[in-house]
C-alpha cells in the first residue's frame, strides 16, 4: 500500500528541516535547485512567524500525535512527533546550575563523565546582590550551559516567596519581598532564553513550605495572593516574557495547583500568558481538571517508564490515554487540545527549532569568573566589632578555621538542584590560598552523621563529637584568629528539598561549640553558610558575621576574596532574621498557620510577610530586610523628587547623592520604601518600590535616580477584585535597609 502525501504536507516538513541548523548546507542546496521550479518550499525564518508555523503544523498531527505530546516520555523529556520533523523535548533541573545527566526513568545519574557543570550562587545569592545586572549575567551564561547540553527548558528560577525560615527550598528562592523577586526574576529569565533555552518559573504558586506539600491546601486572601505571592510570576509573564512555567505540589483552596481553576485564569486569561505550564513531577492529579485549567505537559507521574501496566506506564498518565479516550467521547473538546499543543509547538520554535539558537558552552573561565563576581556581590557582612574583618592576607598570623562546612561539598545533595560541578572551591581552600603567610590550621569541630545513625550507635557518636569539640578548643588556643565556618547544609531536614528544617537554631550543636571557642579565643569570627535564617544566641560574643550563602564552585575563592579586603562586601539581606521563631509572622499564628492542620493551612499573617510583620508589629528583627555592612562608610544627601504631587499614571523620579565617604572602593544599595498615609484599609509601615546598587571609588560621589509608577502605589481592593489606587498622602522613604531610613519626602496622589 502507498501513502500519498500532499503538497502542502510535504512543503511544511521541508521548511521545518531546512529550519534547523544540523541540516544548513543542504537547505542552501535545496533553495538552489528549487529557484528554477514552480514550487517554492514553505521555509520559515524569524520569530514574528512562530504562529504561523505552529498553524501550518497542527492540522497534519493526528489526535494521537496530539495527545502524545502533552505528557512525559522519559523523566526529563517529553516526545515530539518524528515523521514531522517535530522534536523532542528535553528539560533539565535546576536554578543554578544544569544537573548531571539522568538515566531515561530514574533521578539517579547515567553515569557520564562529561555532564559536569558550572555550579553559580544559589539565588538567595543572587538576591543578596540586590543587582539585576548580576542577574542577567547569571542568567546568560547558565542558558548558555543548559544550551550547550541541548537542553529545551531550564527548570528555574524558583520564584517562592520566602515566608518563614523553616523551609528547606528557601535557598532556592530570591527572598521575601515581591519587588525584590520581580526585578531580580526578569534579567535572569531574559538571559537564560537570548540562548534559546526556556526559562521555566517556579513553583505556581504557594509554594512555601516542603512539609505535606504534596497535600496542603493553602488559603490565603486575595490581598495576600496578589501583593506578596503573585508578583514574581506576574513579571516573569509580562516583563520577562517567560516560554514556561512549573505548577506547586499544594493545593489552594482546595484545588491542586497545577490544575487550579482560579490560578489558570490568571496565568492564561488575566496576565495573557503564551508559553507551556508544565507539571511538577507528580503534581498532577486529575484528567479532567489537568485538561481544562491549563495544564500543557505532564512530567513524573509515578511510573517506572518501563512497564506495559496501565497503572504505571506513560500511557496511563492522565493526559494521556485517559485524556484521548475523553476527546473520543466528546467530553472533553479538541479546541482544549489543540490550545495546548500550539503552546508546546510554539515553545519547540522558540527552542530547538529556532534558527538563532546560539551554540551554547559550558565550564568555562568566563562562567567561572561570573560564578564568583556574582558570590562577591552578594555576600552580606551582618556584624564587623572592632573591624575583625578584613584580615590581611599578608598577615603572618595564626588562623584557625574550624567548622564542617569549611571542608564540606555543599553543590551537592538538597534535592533536585544538586550539581555535578566541575570544581568546588571550599572555604579552606579558598583561605590557604589567599593567606600564603598565615599558618592555617583546621578542625572540623562538629559531627553531621545523620540521626538513624546516631540513634543506632550513639556511645560511638558522642565519643567522635567529643573529640572533634577538644580538637577545635585545642586549635582555638593556638590561633590569632578563629574563624568559624559553620551554618546549615544540604542534608536533610536542612536547607534541602522534601523536608523543612527541624529547628531555628543552628544543627548538630554549632551554637554550643562556638559558645566553648569564645571563651578561648575572642578574636571569633563567623562565617555563616546557609540559604537560610538562623537564631543566634551567640550573636554578642563574636566579633564579626559574614552570611555567605551557597556559592557554588568559586565559593572558596570568593569568601577568602571578601575576608582579605580584596573585594568589599555590598550584598544586603533578601529576607529579614528573626531573633527567635516566634518572631516571625507565619510561625506566630501557630500550627493553623504553619504547617497546617489535616492538611490545611491558612496564611493568617496575610500581606505581613518579612519586614512587613516586623515593622508594622513593631517587633525588632535581629537583622532587618536590607541590611549589610561594608568596609567603607557612605552618605546619602541632595534628596529630590520631580513634583510633589501625581496622577494615577504619572512616574515618580525620586534623586539622591551618593557618596563613599571611606578609604576603599565599595557600593551602596540606596532603597526605597513607600507608606500609605491615609489609606482606606491596612497597609505595611512600608513596601519596597525601588532600590538602586552604587558602585563608589574612594572619595567618589554619584547621583543615583530612581523611578517608581504611581500605579504601583496601589493596594489589592478585596471588593473590587482589582487595584486599586486611592487619592491621598505618601511618605517616601529612603534608606540602607527596611529600618535605616535616612530621608522621608512627601507627596500626594491626586
Amino acid at each position: 500500500m502507498h501513502t500519498i502525501l500532499s503538497k502542502e504536507y510535504i512543503l511544511v516538513v521541508i521548511g521545518l528541516l531546512m529550519s534547523t541548523s544540523c541540516f544548513a548546507q543542504s537547505r542552501i542546496e535545496f533553495l538552489k535547485e528549487l529557484e528554477t521550479k514552480e514550487v517554492k518550499p514553505i521555509v520559515f525564518f524569524g520569530d514574528e512567524q512562530i504562529d504561523q508555523k505552529v498553524d501550518s503544523v497542527l492540522q497534519l498531527m493526528t489526535l494521537e500525535e496530539k495527545v502524545a505530546m502533552c505528557h512525559a516520555q522519559s523523566k526529563f523529556s517529553s516526545p515530539g512527533v518524528a515523521r514531522l520533523g517535530i522534536p523532542e523535548i528535553w528539560m533539565s533541573d535546576g536554578p543554578h546550575g544544569v544537573r548531571s545527566e539522568p538515566l531515561w526513568d530514574s533521578f539517579s545519574g547515567a553515569g557520564w563523565t562529561n555532564d559536569s557543570c558550572t555550579a553559580f550562587p544559589a539565588l538567595t545569592c543572587l538576591a543578596a546582590s540586590f543587582n539585576p545586572e548580576m542577574s542577567y549575567i547569571y542568567g546568560k551564561a547558565l542558558g548558555e550551559e543548559a544550551r550547550y547540553r541541548k537542553k529545551d527548558i531550564l527548570l528555574g528560577p524558583g520564584l517562592n516567596i520566602y515566608r518563614m525560615p523553616l523551609n528547606g527550598r528557601n535557598f532556592e528562592y530570591m527572598g521575601e519581598d515581591p519587588y525584590l523577586a520581580s526585578k531580580m526574576s526578569v534579567p535572569y529569565i531574559k538571559g537564560v532564553q537570548e540562548n534559546g533555552v526556556a526559562a521555566c518559573v517556579k513553583h505556581y504558586a504557594l509554594n512555601n513550605q516542603e512539609k505535606s506539600r504534596f497535600s496542603v491546601s493553602v488559603d490565603v486572601n486575595d490581598r495576600a495572593l496578589h501583593e506578596i505571592y503573585l508578583p514574581a510570576f506576574k513579571a516573569a509573564v509580562l516583563e520577562g516574557n517567560t516560554w514556561s512555567v512549573m505548577g506547586a505540589y499544594n493545593k489552594y483552596k482546595g484545588q491542586y495547583c497545577t490544575h487550579n481553576e482560579q490560578l489558570n485564569k490568571i496565568l492564561k486569561g488575566d496576565w495573557g500568558f503564551d508559553g507551556v505550564l508544565v507539571s511538577d513531577w507528580g503534581s498532577t492529579h486529575d484528567t479532567r481538571e489537568a485538561a481544562l485549567y491549563g495544564l500543557d505537559i505532564e512530567m513524573g507521574t509515578f511510573t517506572n517508564g518501563l512497564d506495559e501496566s496501565i497503572n504505571d506506564a506513560y500511557s496511563g498518565y492522565y493526559l494521556a490515554i485517559p485524556f484521548l479516550r475523553a476527546l473520543k467521547k466528546g467530553e472533553i473538546s479538541v479546541e482544549v487540545l489543540d490550545d495546548k499543543v500550539r503552546r508546546i509547538l510554539r515553545l519547540i520554535f522558540r527552542t530547538s527549532l529556532s534558527e538563532n539558537r546560539p551554540w551554547g558552552s559550558m565550564r568555562s573561565q568566563e562562567h567561572y569568573d561570573v560564578a564568583r563576581k556574582i558570590a562577591q556581590d552578594g555576600v552580606v557582612l551582618l556584624k564587623n566589632d572592632d573591624d575583625f574583618f578584613p584580615i590581611d592576607a599578608n598577615t603572618e598570623l595564626t588562623i584557625a578555621v574550624i567548622g564542617d562546612n569549611a571542608t564540606r561539598e555543599l553543590t551537592v545533595g538538597g534535592g533536585s538542584s544538586e550539581l555535578k560541578a566541575v570544581h568546588e572551591i571550599s572555604p579552606l581552600e579558598g583561605i590557604q590560598k589567599r593567606f600564603k603567610n598565615a599558618n592555617v590550621i583546621f578542625a572540623r569541630g562538629y559531627n553531621v552523621t545523620p540521626p538513624r545513625v546516631r540513634r543506632k550507635n550513639r556511645h560511638i557518636y558522642e565519643a567522635i563529637a567529643d573529640s572533634l569539640i577538644l580538637e577545635a578548643i585545642e586549635i582555638a588556643k593556638q590561633a590569632d584568629v578563629v574563624l568559624f565556618v559553620g551554618g546549615l547544609n544540604k542534608e536533610p531536614k536542612q536547607d534541602s528539598e522534601s523536608h523543612d528544617r527541624l529547628s531555628y537554631e543552628l544543627p548538630y550543636g554549632q551554637g554550643d561549640l562556638l559558645n566553648e571557642i569564645v571563651k578561648i579565643n575572642k578574636n571569633t569570627g563567623l562565617v555563616l553558610i546557609s540559604g537560610n535564617a538562623v537564631e543566634m544566641p551567640f550573636i554578642n560574643d563574636v566579633k564579626g558575621i559574614m552570611q555567605a550563602w551557597y556559592l557554588g564552585s568559586e565559593a572558596g575563592h570568593a569568601i577568602a576574596d571578601i575576608i582579605s579586603g580584596d573585594v568589599n562586601p555590598s550584598g544586603k539581606l533578601p529576607f529579614s532574621f528573626p531573633v527567635k521563631l516566634s518572631d516571625n509572622g507565619a510561625i506566630s499564628f501557630g500550627e493553623e498557620s504553619y504547617p497546617g492542620v489535616k492538611s490545611k493551612q491558612e496564611y493568617k499573617e496575610g500581606i505581613l510577610v518579612g519586614y512587613r510583620w516586623h515593622d508594622t508589629k513593631e517587633i525588632d528583627p535581629l537583622f532587618e530586610f536590607g541590611y549589610g555592612l561594608s568596609f567603607t562608610s557612605f552618605k546619602l544627601r541632595k534628596f529630590k523628587t520631580d513634583k510633589k504631587r501625581y496622577g494615577s499614571e504619572d512616574v515618580i523620579t525620586l534623586s539622591c547623592s551618593v557618596k563613599n565617604t571611606g578609604n576603599v572602593k565599595g557600593a551602596e544599595v540606596v532603597q526605597v520604601y513607600v507608606h500609605d498615609v491615609e489609606a482606606s484599609v491596612m497597609r505595611p509601615l512600608k513596601e519596597l518600590k525601588a532600590f538602586k546598587k552604587v558602585y563608589l571609588n574612594p572619595g567618589e560621589e554619584k547621583t543615583v535616580s530612581l523611578v517608581i509608577a504611581a500605579k504601583n502605589l496601589a493596594f489589592y481592593d478585596e471588593q473590587k477584585s482589582d487595584w486599586n489606587l486611592e487619592p491621598g498622602k505618601f511618605k517616601l522613604l529612603v534608606g540602607v535597609s527596611s529600618k535605616n531610613i535616612v530621608e522621608t519626602m512627601d507627596i500626594e496622589i491626586e
